[in-house]
């Protein structure tokens, strides 16, 4: 075994253990019976609703992909992308510490357009980087309706401003080929983001809660956002950890701060299962078999 090789391994098992512990924490300072009885009792039509949300947040996502591939010369057609993207969703479920879905985005474009993995990567970083700026965004956003921080409106907005204008000042420098699509992107983004936190409201409202939303959203996003440095499995554990940590800060009901990261991983991982159909029909993506874990990794070493 190289040490390339060992050093995955124990970074995964650590993942593994930060995962478990983040979890066993969390679920030590709730009830499970407690959390067990308010999905038992929670409104299933306002659950379907979350869900159709978060799908739609799915379908702006793959869109916005599709715009960056695209101002690279790409001619992929919003059915395959739709798909190459659903694929890459039960993936990044399935193998939240190895390749991953980008991982095969990258082999499958690849082999179809003949175009180099890094011009693909440069495309995939971007699309994740309108998400955090969409994110950072709301949360922005959310901040200036939240006084019991203590941080004045005037600067959120001047800070977020002038890290916006920094952005778009680095993207339209350095990756030109980007900017005639960057406010088209971006909006896509927003929209995204948008639909997210609409179905983290719906799951609010499916627990029966009618108070002040902003801290719960406030908690949802923030977790997200810490949920993609990559500490966890799949961000699993972190999202809760943080949640819960700012449950007391901001004195809301843990259990229901908690259910909303649970229930929303939940329906994230109900929708990227739809991804397994093309593990057993991969003539529907135009190929007569996936490529092993193996195969895209060895793809990825020749490109560098």
């Amino acid at each position: 075994m190289d040490k390339k090789k060992g050093f995955k391994i124990l970074k995964n098992i650590l993942k593994i253990v930060v995962t478990v512990g983040a979890l066993y924490w969390v679920f030590s300072k709730v009830s499970l019976k407690d959390l067990k009885e308010a999905v038992i009792h929670s409104n299933p039509i306002f659950l379907f609703l979350a869900l159709l949300a978060y799908s739609v947040s799915i379908f702006i996502s793959s869109s916005r992909l599709l715009t960056f591939l695209r101002a690279i010369g790409l001619d992929v057609s919003e059915k395959y992308n739709l798909k190459l993207y659903q694929l890459g969703l039960f993936y990044n479920l399935i193998l939240p510490g190895g390749v991953g879905g980008d991982g095969y985005k990258i082999f499958f474009l690849r082999k179809r357009f003949s175009i180099k993995g890094r011009k693909l990567f440069t495309a995939l970083f971007l699309d994740r980087l309108s998400g955090l700026w969409a994110l950072c965004l709301i949360i922005a956003a959310l901040i200036t309706y939240m006084p019991q921080l203590g941080i004045p409106n005037y600067l959120t907005v001047i800070l977020f401003m002038l890290g916006s204008i920094l952005y778009y000042f680095i993207v339209t420098k350095f990756f030109k080929e980007y900017g005639s699509t960057f406010l088209k992107a971006h909006l896509k983004a927003i929209g995204v983001q948008s639909m997210q936190v609409l179905a983290a409201i719906l799951i609010l409202y499916a627990l029966g809660f009618n108070g002040k939303f902003s801290p719960y959203l406030f908690l949802f996003l923030a977790s997200s956002l810490v949920s993609i440095i990559p500490f966890s499995v799949g961000g699993l554990g972190m999202r809760e950890l943080v949640i819960m940590w700012g449950a007391g800060i901001f004195q809301v009901d843990s259990h229901n701060a908690v259910l909303i990261t649970l229930l929303f991983y939940i329906i994230s991982a109900m929708v990227a299962l739809s991804g397994i159909y093309f593990i057993f029909n991969p003539k529907a993506i135009g190929e007569d078999k996936l490529p092993s874990v193996e195969e895209v990794e060895q793809s990825q070493k020749l490109e560098e």
